[in-house]
């Protein structure tokens, strides 16, 4: 019994370390890949982002583009080791590719947008977008997915397939951006008085374009105010310091000034009952 078991692991054991062989191998052909796969795109972007010359979006794409061959190449040396032919495997995979088409069209339609993205270059990493129904700075474009970050600083991930075939607003694209405001004053104010106070608050603040020059004009005779209309041109960047800035001194410009901002009022009048 002893010499038939003994037999026995004496036949099994070339096999078993041979296997064994191939299980060690195969786990640090996966471990080396993962790592090779991410040290490979994080040189990439460094060495794009060095050059100064390849826009970010691009850079983060192609990296995540690399990192993924890499990872698939690996797979395919591991199932190498456990005696895979890769050349039958690629003829399978060629086989069930229409199949696997169909069954993941919204992944590779996903894949396709991004590549479009890239291609078209509607917005690059840093702009502030508005698309979907959702706003904020875009982080990075991927090869299934676009990220962006709120003002908030809430993470907002989109399929690229959204983000491609919906409407795109890009508020970073032009250098520079028109603030619009609407100062409404008294209809017993000197209308003049009140422009040229708000003249003199836009003129005095240097992010404010005088080309082209800013407009001043009475806009609407509301039901209780006479609404100013300001239309200033800023660079892009300076939009919303300068529209918050702008408000609060024109406000406190008026203030000094004796112009008053009305606000809506309501006469009540109480009936009471006669006396029959």
């Amino acid at each position: 019994m002893n010499g038939d078991l003994n037999q026995l692991i004496e036949t099994m054991m070339p096999t078993l370390v041979t296997y064994g062989i191939n299980i060690v191998a195969a786990l640090a052909i996966l471990i080396f890949g993962l790592w090779l796969a991410g040290r490979i795109a994080n040189m990439i972007n460094r060495a794009m982002d060095r050059t100064g010359r390849v826009d970010r979006t691009l850079s983060l794409f192609l990296s995540s583009l690399v990192k993924y061959i890499v990872i698939v190449v690996t797979v395919l040396a591991v199932l190498a080791q456990f005696g895979v032919e890769i050349t039958s495997l690629l003829v399978v995979f060629g086989s069930a590719g229409l199949a696997i088409g169909l069954a993941l069209q919204g992944t590779l339609s996903n894949v396709a947008a991004g590549v479009m993205l890239l291609l078209f270059r509607p917005f690059k990493v840093g702009d502030f977008v508005e698309v979907g129904g959702q706003s904020g700075s875009v982080k990075a474009v991927g090869l299934f997915v676009t990220e962006l970050a709120t003002g908030d600083n809430v993470q907002i991930i989109m399929p690229n397939g959204q983000v491609w075939g919906a409407s795109l607003k890009n508020y970073s694209y032009h250098p520079t951006r028109r603030v619009d405001l609407v100062m409404g004053v008294s209809y017993d104010d000197d209308i003049d008085k009140a422009i040229g106070i708000i003249k003199e608050v836009v003129e005095a603040d240097e992010r404010s374009h005088k080309d082209p020059e800013p407009l001043y004009v009475v806009g609407n005779l509301g039901d209780s105010s006479v609404d100013i209309t300001v239309r200033v041109w800023c660079a892009s960047g300076d939009y919303w310091p300068l529209k918050f800035d702008l408000t609060k001194k024109i406000k406190e410009a008026f203030d000094a000034g004796g112009i008053s901002i009305p606000f809506p009022s309501r006469t009540v009048y109480a009936v009471g009952d006669s006396d029959d």
